[in-house]
């Protein structure tokens, strides 16, 4: 496992190790122990995952008190971290990924970051670990267009739900 921080305070890149052979692969995708080791030492509670089409775009949603860690079990998509601390110095800043099941990259958000993502595969599983159980009524969100923010999605169409329109 190899763990580098990003252009964004807090936010961390995790490449995972695989062992591949004629079979396939085997990849671990989370054991607490080796986390630790590697200075992330939250304790995750509830895991979700997302299902999706090629378009659909979710986000930018997040709170004040929850981890995340996030990666794609199948397909791909392009995630967008922003850091929506109103009393950071750095709010708005905002950095993409790639992850897909070919990478097999996950990036952990801290609280105050907001995320969203955009599928580009045919259907893509987004799939996170939350260190708090969801709670609507603590979530942001922000606008996937807004104009503050001026997020370089790598479409202009985006399927959205009511809520990120």
């Amino acid at each position: 496992m190899e763990v580098s921080k990003t252009e964004l305070e807090g936010v961390l890149l995790i490449k995972l190790d695989r062992f591949q052979d004629h079979r396939g692969e085997y990849i671990e995708t989370y054991n607490k122990a080796l986390y630790k080791e590697n200075g992330i030492d939250i304790d995750f509670i509830q895991d979700d995952i997302s299902v999706s089409k090629r378009h659909v775009l979710r986000g930018i949603h997040g709170d004040a008190q929850t981890w995340k860690l996030v990666s794609c079990l199948y397909g791909s998509f392009y995630l967008v971290v922003v850091n929506c601390d109103q009393d950071s110095k750095h709010f708005g800043k905002w950095q993409s990924f790639d992850l897909s099941d070919r990478n097999r990259h996950q990036v952990l958000i801290p609280p105050k970051f907001g995320n969203g993502h955009v599928v580009l595969s045919e259907k893509a599983i987004f799939h996170y670990k939350q260190s708090t159980h969801f709670d609507r009524s603590r979530q942001f969100t922000f606008k996937w267009n807004d104009p503050k923010l001026n997020i370089q999605w790598p479409i202009t169409n985006p399927i959205l739900s009511k809520r990120d329109q």
